[in-house]
């Protein structure tokens, strides 16, 4: 079963080597992204909690969850999750990305849900099991094995809505990816909106039910601004989009807004701020506004990127606002972008050193 699989991943990998190398005529870019977390190893980690104590984890077919239709998750949204990687490096090891902060944030979105609490050692052993498990299939750079830890309300009760399962059910899936910039790296194109992506109080919390409030106005603004995203402007504070947090670089200083509970602190923008301090740029988390966003955007030199764990950073060129279009300095994908997403990527992959303890060694 694991050949047949690494097979399959083998074929869309080379499909978009193939598109990257012969041109969009062979496999467009959506096509590309569609392969992104769409290939699963059969077996995963998976532990649960009956109502008093955890289970032990283990390796169980990935195939295997069994839920009763009256299950808590299924009518209430009680579910987080989170996506970091594990990559290879030169040497043969393998290491885990920032596997603490990813862990952190799960229990806190566990708590603030009212799923049934858990020790970060229970995830941190379901996670590098699994890793190990298929340790022989992690792929090679700029390939990665990307992680999704996920918590579920597992109570068959659906008198519940205002009240907490009992019981719930921890599993951690893997998925094989290639490299997200097969294709090349794209400007994207945003269109700002005055609404907000979910809930003000759920905003830190990594819910699927967020990404479910995304999804229409992400797909009306592609279907009529022919936009990649939407970002989200409540009375025109900037957010973020339905998948990533939203970073403005004017010359030597990031912008980005400043951590409170309306949006999701992301792991990835964390670590990209962290590398601009590092490298002496000026970082300021703070308020930003619609109006001072398109102002700066008007600059020549100004860059804005999405950050998150599948793309790093990804370019933004484009700002669409009342129906107007808005180039970001020159609409294309700028350098100090590229150069954050290379040192990352440079840690992530064992080329450079890893000063703040972020790896994970299995």
């Amino acid at each position: 079963m694991r050949n047949a699989l690494r097979e399959t991943l083998c074929k869309s990998i080379t499909q978009t080597k193939s598109a990257s190398q012969s041109g969009p005529s062979v496999i467009s870019r959506k096509e590309q992204m569609a392969a992104f977390g769409s290939v699963f190893m059969p077996e995963m980690a998976m532990a649960q909690f009956d109502g008093n104590a955890w289970g032990p984890s283990a390796i169980v077919p990935a195939n295997s969850i069994s839920l009763h239709p009256g299950a808590h998750v299924l009518h209430y949204a009680s579910t987080c999750f989170e996506g970091l990687k594990a990559f290879r490096h030169e040497d043969g090891t393998i290491a885990i990305f920032r596997m603490d902060k990813n862990i952190a944030r799960m229990l806190q979105s566990s708590e603030l849900l009212s799923l049934p609490k858990f020790e970060p050692a229970l995830l941190s052993q379901m996670i590098v099991d699994a890793v190990r498990h298929f340790a022989a299939d992690v792929p090679t750079p700029p390939g990665s094995m990307y992680i999704r830890p996920t918590h579920i309300g597992t109570e068959p009760a659906i008198g519940k809505a205002a009240t907490p399962t009992l019981t719930s059910m921890l599993y951690v899936l893997l998925s094989p990816v290639g490299d997200y910039f097969a294709g090349g790296s794209r400007a994207l194109r945003l269109l700002l909106e005055d609404n907000a992506r979910c809930a003000p109080h759920m905003g830190m919390i990594k819910s699927g039910g967020n990404y479910a409030s995304a999804l229409q106005p992400t797909m009306q603004a592609k279907a009529k601004h022919q936009a990649d995203q939407v970002l989200f402007c409540p009375h025109g504070d900037v957010q973020e989009t339905g998948a990533a947090n939203f970073l403005l670089i004017d010359g030597n200083e990031i912008i980005t807004k400043a951590l409170d509970a309306s949006f999701l602190h992301g792991v990835t923008r964390d670590s990209i701020l962290t590398l601009a301090r590092d490298l002496g740029m000026t970082v300021s988390e703070r308020d930003l506004t619609v109006d001072e966003l398109l102002e700066r955007a008007a600059k020549p030199g100004t860059e804005a990127a999405l950050s998150g764990t599948a793309a790093v950073l990804a370019p933004v060129g484009t700002l669409i606002h009342r129906g107007t279009e808005f180039k970001v300095g020159s609409g294309e994908p700028g350098p100090t972008t590229a150069r954050l997403r290379q040192a990352l990527n440079d840690i992530q992959w064992g080329k450079a050193e890893d000063k703040h303890g972020w790896l994970t060694k299995i």
